[in-house]
């Protein structure tokens, strides 16, 4: 490897072929450009999706009562029901899940009221919840608390506030903590505020979030016993999957829904949501090795190409060499350096371009904007990985023509004619 000789006849085959060299290279180079750009995108789009899921507990749902489609027990189909206060009660008896966190909203799905502190008006997304919320959704408290059992068992008329809320209504230097607020005509203390745990729509979502206690909420804005909808969490060990099933089948009961009713109770899985993502990720993952894997081998092949022109080029120098006593361990060493050499400086070369691209990209995004495609980077682990395996596809594309070189008997190389 460190014989000078050696690498002067690399070189001097190098400048002699110049442009079959850059076409040799640049298959190479392509190859492996293209699957790392590949690889990059696929996390970028993987990173964007899965951002939405952050923070959230994989093994738990949601589930909110809806309009019955079937009859049942006399009862005519088209029917509205709530869930109530006595629903949580009874679903906690449930060995299966481990959080039941019952919620409310005002307004419709995602609405916004208007929330009010002097002259400063916005719009916010306000819920009624429990303390046990946050073992379901990751709340980030910047400042001051979250809400406790106190707060629920004495209806206290306080409020936690996201980022967006506290921008909106307070001076930049303010502290909210103490301040209070106005929420369609009722007053709140705020007493902890908090900052997004995620990025992209999700992230924006917990910017704009008023969270009260679940008791106030309904007596102040008379709800009466209503519940809008239940977050809940399966116990360990517990699919969410199975869990849900048993919560849906209670809730059925309780309330006179058809058991083959699949429409009266809305219900979102995070767990079979998350496992689909995951599912079609690796798929994605997959496909992108497989295409530039492909890419990578095309570029090998070239290579290897390229060598058994060389070695029918050098037919007659090999002849000389071995007549002269060259071991053929030598003539292979020879076509393996100089495969290896042009597999690397070009591997090398798209290995970092294509790593600057997409930190590039990576960088232009913005890290609260990224939406459905954030961070598309790859693992430097990964990267050095495919330069490894090109490396010694490299030394494979050039030991099979150093492998014909030396089967042609010495006598025969030299009578060969170009």
């Amino acid at each position: 490897m460190f014989d000078s000789d050696s690498w002067q006849e690399i070189f001097a085959t190098i400048k002699k072929n110049k442009m079959r060299t850059f076409l040799t290279c640049f298959g190479v180079f392509w190859g492996i450009f293209m699957l790392v750009v590949m690889i990059g995108s696929g996390n970028g789009l993987s990173n964007g999706i899965m951002q939405d899921f952050a923070g959230t507990a994989t093994n738990s749902f949601f589930c909110w009562a809806q309009k019955t489609s079937k009859p049942y027990k006399g009862m005519k189909p088209g029917r509205n029901f709530d869930f109530n206060n006595e629903d949580t009660k009874a679903l906690k008896q449930l060995s299966e899940l481990a959080v039941v966190a019952p919620m409310n909203q005002l307004g419709d799905y995602r609405g916004t009221n208007n929330v009010v502190r002097g002259l400063k008006t916005g719009g916010f997304s306000v819920s009624g919840v429990y303390p046990e919320l946050t073992l379901i959704d990751d709340i980030n408290v910047k400042t001051g608390r979250f809400l406790n059992q106190n707060d629920i068992s004495d209806k206290r008329k306080v409020a936690i506030i996201g980022l967006g809320v506290v921008e909106t209504l307070f001076a930049k230097d303010e502290s909210p903590i103490g301040e209070y607020i106005s929420i369609n005509g009722v007053y709140f203390q705020v007493i902890g505020t908090t900052v997004p745990t995620s990025s992209g729509g999700r992230g924006e979502e917990q910017r704009n979030e008023v969270h009260i206690p679940f008791s106030t909420f309904q007596q102040a804005f008379n709800y009466g016993d209503v519940v809008g909808w239940y977050a809940v969490m399966a116990a360990k060990d517990v699919p969410a999957s199975v869990a849900e099933e048993k919560t849906l089948a209670m809730l059925r009961e309780r309330h006179k829904v058809s058991p083959d009713d699949a429409n009266a109770i809305g219900h979102w899985n995070m767990e079979t949501e998350f496992k689909k993502m995951s599912g079609l990720f690796s798929g994605i993952s997959g496909l992108v090795w497989i295409v530039g894997i492909g890419t990578l081998l095309a570029g090998i092949i070239g290579v290897s190409n390229i060598m058994l022109i060389v070695v029918k080029e050098r037919t007659k120098e090999i002849g000389i060499r071995r007549a002269l006593g060259a071991p053929p361990i030598h003539i292979v060493r020879q076509l393996i350096l100089e495969s290896v050499f042009l597999t690397t400086i070009a591997g090398y070369i798209g290995l970092v371009l294509s790593i600057g691209l997409t930190e590039a990209i990576a960088s232009a995004i913005p890290k609260d904007e990224g939406g459905m495609f954030t961070n598309p980077t790859i693992d430097l682990n990964v990267a050095l990985i495919a330069l490894g395996i090109l490396i010694f596809a490299g030394a494979i594309a050039g030991f099979i023509p150093a492998k014909k070189a030396i089967a042609i008997p010495p006598v025969e190389a030299l009578r060969y004619d170009n």
